[in-house]
């Protein structure tokens, strides 16, 4: 059994604290870029196995936006940011202006690309900012890469190596309260598949042991 199907609720909580401290701070960067008051907030943090995870994003079949990222420093894993369609359109359009802007008319406009990708550096780079400050280590992320294909070939990369050394991954879901702009919140998943030791190295930094 790897660390991460060990954490205890107490470690859920301090990576959810980390969650909530990032999500603060990408929702800043959110207000300027859109123009407008974002609140976002991290309701939940859960290990899942990796079937769940597909679940979760959609099914396997499921077509969604995806930035992926490694995390690369003092602790090294994966990280994947997942929107569906629908809010994937809701960014591009409120980024560009364009409220014409359809997600399934392909080929997509490099502007429209390159808005999610810059989506997905902020948030990511927002939470990976917050666990660095938090812990004191050196963390930080690759240049994000975009995808926008099928849960299954978008998640295959990062499942593959770790599949090796176990069979779960940690969620951080993602909720943007939405004000009157809006209809709805909008949600989104991180899905963080750390690199063998990735958790040893955060906790032993916060100087929480594995039976805290």
């Amino acid at each position: 059994m790897s660390f991460i199907e060990k954490i205890n609720p107490l470690q859920l909580d301090i990576l959810k604290e980390i969650g909530n401290i990032g999500a603060g701070n990408a929702a800043t960067a959110l207000s300027s870029i859109l123009n407008r008051k974002v609140d976002m907030n991290v309701p939940n943090v859960r290990i899942v196995s990796f079937d769940e995870m597909m679940e979760m994003a959609g099914g396997a079949d499921h077509v969604v936006a995806s930035v992926f990222l490694r995390i690369e420093g003092d602790a090294s894993g994966s990280m994947f940011f997942i929107l569906s369609l629908p809010v994937a359109q809701y960014f591009i359009r409120q980024m560009t202006g364009d409220g014409t802007f359809l997600i399934d008319a392909t080929p997509y406009t490099e502007l429209a690309l390159s808005c999610l990708q810059e989506l997905g550096n902020i948030l990511s780079g927002s939470y990976l900012s917050s666990l660095s400050d938090f812990t004191g280590l050196n963390i930080y992320p690759s240049v994000p890469s975009l995808s926008i294909d099928m849960v299954g070939a978008t998640l295959s990369y990062g499942l593959l190596e770790l599949s090796q050394v176990s069979d779960a991954a940690i969620v951080i879901d993602t909720v943007l309260e939405k004000g009157q702009h809006f209809a709805e919140s909008i949600d989104g998943h991180f899905f963080l598949l750390p690199d063998p030791g990735f958790f040893d190295t955060i906790f032993s930094a916060l100087g929480v042991s594995p039976n805290d």
